[in-house]
């Protein structure tokens, strides 16, 4: 059964499944074999000193009122501010919202983005431009940053370079666009949700593409597998090269390391974690998945994004606010980034956490705020992200960036830079059309530490 996201009668879909019971290795197999036939890979290693390592993106679908958040208006007139008073973080001169006191207590490890802004206010074309580093194009569809992750950087054998715990949204954002479907990421099923779940090891995720079905062996697979290599025998007779049977082996090969990988697999092994930790991260399914996202990062995933939705406060923002999303948000973000910081794994993890634009400074009549992406804010930390820095300000009302305003695809420009990629490196389509990974993105050099 489909679930409604926001006002635009979003619905969250099932990812497409990747292979069958009787193909899932080679269905890998063509799904990584497209992955190298694009363009020629960009490394890390290309650019000098990267400090980052992998990233998580926290999204917040529906575009959360960040008035009420990270950049409260105590002083406006009536009408503008909030119903949430302001509190001193950790770190000096920053304040945030009443509601957000356990992420106040790692203010010290943050950066808060305060003049954020671009001029899409739609669900769609918002996510995509944010999600992207891209304005959206009718001629073009831009990769994901996660795709773009999984392009250039590469991963230990076994690994899936880019995870997602759900699909965001019209079912291209988060996708691979015009560097094809071999860059998509792996999604995941399940999540649990209960603290019964938690403490069964995370059993009710799994990663399509990486888990084989009920009752298929790993042995059955590679009997198959075996079958498979004594038909390309053949068609390699037949061929005078023998290039692109080869190239199928091959491909084919790491479809099975994947399978055969038990990295994935630990990494959703919950139960391996302390019960503190668990409880601390919380017991919802968003919380679930952030733990999970650590320990993917861990095994070495590239990127991974985890979603929470509920944001279109077009009414009753305020008690929306404060006695459901904040709540969980304020326990799981501050948990993730201080867990991150005492595994010594926050100064390689870029954890960036926003949505597809705010919400309007003007409340409306339904108590609510609407779509604004005049002005907005997002939270960065990690990967050589300035600590307990605030960038830019808006004006007095909310209304839009007072000073060092910067736009979506500035934020993707600062944290590939740290990925080690240099954000104008060129692209090419699969016809082989140069595309420059951000057009017009530019790196805020005060958000580097």
């Amino acid at each position: 059964m489909f679930t409604k996201r926001d006002c635009e009668g979003f619905h969250r879909r099932d990812f497409m499944q990747i292979g069958s019971a009787g193909f899932i290795g080679l269905s890998l197999a063509s799904m990584l074999r497209s992955e190298a036939t694009a363009a020629s890979r960009t490394t890390a290693a290309d650019v000098k000193g990267p400090k980052a390592k992998s990233v998580i993106l926290v999204w917040l679908s529906g575009g959360p009122a960040t008035i009420d958040m990270w950049d409260n208006k105590p002083e406006a007139p009536e009408g503008i501010r909030g119903e949430f008073k302001s509190i001193n973080t950790k770190a000096a001169g920053m304040q945030v919202s009443e509601c957000l006191p356990k992420m106040a207590s790692v203010g010290d490890k943050i950066s808060l983005v305060r003049s954020l802004a671009h001029t899409i206010p739609s669900h769609g074309p918002g996510t995509v431009f944010m999600t992207t580093g891209n304005k959206p194009s009718a001629a073009l569809q831009y990769p994901s940053m996660g795709s773009v992750c999984a392009k250039m950087l590469s991963v230990e054998k076994g690994v899936p370079p880019y995870v997602s715990f759900s699909e965001l949204r019209n079912g291209s954002a988060g996708l691979a666009g015009y560097l094809g479907t071999g860059y998509n990421p792996f999604g995941v099923e399940g999540g649990g949700g209960g603290k019964g779940d938690a403490k069964g090891g995370g059993t009710n995720m799994r990663v399509r593409g990486i888990t084989l079905p009920p009752g298929f062996s790993l042995e059955e697979l590679e009997t198959r597998d075996k079958l498979l290599s004594g038909f390309d025998q053949g068609f390699k007779e037949l061929d005078n090269n023998g290039n692109l049977v080869d190239g199928l082996d091959s491909f084919h090969k790491q479809a099975l390391d994947i399978l055969r990988s038990d990295k994935t697999k630990k990494a959703f092994n919950l139960a391996a974690e302390k019960e503190t930790t668990r409880e601390a991260y919380g017991t919802t399914p968003f919380a679930t998945s952030a733990l999970a996202a650590r320990r993917l990062v861990e095994a070495g995933v590239r990127f991974v994004t985890i979603s929470t939705g509920g944001w279109d406060t077009h009414g009753q923002n305020f008690t929306n606010l404060k006695t459901k999303l904040l709540p969980q948000l304020d326990q799981t973000l501050s948990t993730l980034i201080r867990d991150l910081d005492e595994r010594g794994m926050l100064d390689s993890t870029i954890v960036m956490c926003a949505g597809e634009f705010g919400r309007t400074p003007k409340i409306n009549k339904n108590v609510g705020r609407d779509h604004w992406a005049r002005s907005m804010a997002c939270v960065l930390a990690g990967g050589g992200i300035k600590r307990g820095y605030v960038h830019g300000s808006t004006d007095a009302s909310g209304m839009a960036p007072a000073t060092e305003p910067v736009t979506p695809d500035d934020v993707s420009s600062t944290i590939f830079q740290q990925l080690g990629i240099d954000p104008h490196t060129e692209m090419q389509t699969p016809t082989g059309r140069p595309v420059q990974l951000f057009r017009e993105g530019r790196v805020i050099e005060k958000l580097v530490g």
